[in-house]
Parts: structure tokens; sequence; C-alpha cells
């Protein structure tokens, strides 16, 4: 069975930094990418960013472009997402997904939450003014 588990969300001021972690278990992490999608209140939930199973590519919505940054380590099943300038407009429940499909590039399918089978349980990241 496939699990993960976020962990780093926290208050912090504008301007502020976070990071992430997610980590999984019950696939080979190494074979599959990742990605992170986040939920506002009463918004849905939208894409924030996606790696792909070896770390050599991200993509990134263009709200957070320039100032997240996804990497990955496959020694440690984990994924990490840097959270950096953070903006009011970033608060959110962040949630990391694990692909479905074994090796696939990372192409704009990857921002479709359809393309990933599993789900952590969400972080909650809140930017004061």
């Amino acid at each position: 069975q496939v699990q993960l588990v976020e962990s780093g969300g926290g208050l912090v001021q504008a301007g502020g930094s976070l990071r992430l972690s997610c980590a999984a278990s019950g696939r080979t992490f190494s074979n599959y990418g990742m990605g992170w999608f986040r939920q506002a209140p009463g918004k849905e939930r939208e894409f924030v960013a996606a790696i792909n199973w070896s770390g050599s590519t991200t993509d990134y919505a263009e709200s957070v472009q320039g100032r997240f940054t996804l990497s990955r380590d496959n020694a440690k099943n984990t994924v990490y997402l840097q959270m950096n300038s953070l903006k009011p407009g970033d608060t959110a429940v962040y949630y990391c997904a694990i692909q479905a499909v074994y090796r696939t590039s990372i192409t704009p399918l990857m921002r479709q939450q359809a393309r990933y089978d599993y789900w952590g349980q969400g972080t909650q990241v809140t930017v004061s003014s």
C-alpha cells in the first residue's frame, strides 16, 4: 500500500520561507514522478509543481515559478518543496501525490490531478501579511 506523508507546513510571515517534505513508501519511489498541489479555502485544488522520476526535470505553476523549488532524494524516498518569498496568496493546504504511470516524462499532462493515483493527507501553510 502506497503512503505519502507530508510535513513542514506552518505559519510564516510574508516574504518568509518554508520547506515541505513528502516521504513515500509502498512503491519503488525512484521510478515515479511526484507532484505538489494546493487547495485554498473556497477554491479548487490546483497544481503547484511536478518532478520526474529521476529528478532531472521539473515543472512549476506560473504563480510559483522563481519562488518555489522542487527536488527529490531517491535514496530517502522523499521530495522537498522549498518555498521562498511566500505571499498571503500561497496560504493553502498543500498535498503531495505520486504519479500513476512508471517513468513518465514531465509534460503539461502532469499538471492534471488524474495523473496521480495516491495522495498525502495534506499540510497547512499559512502566510500572514
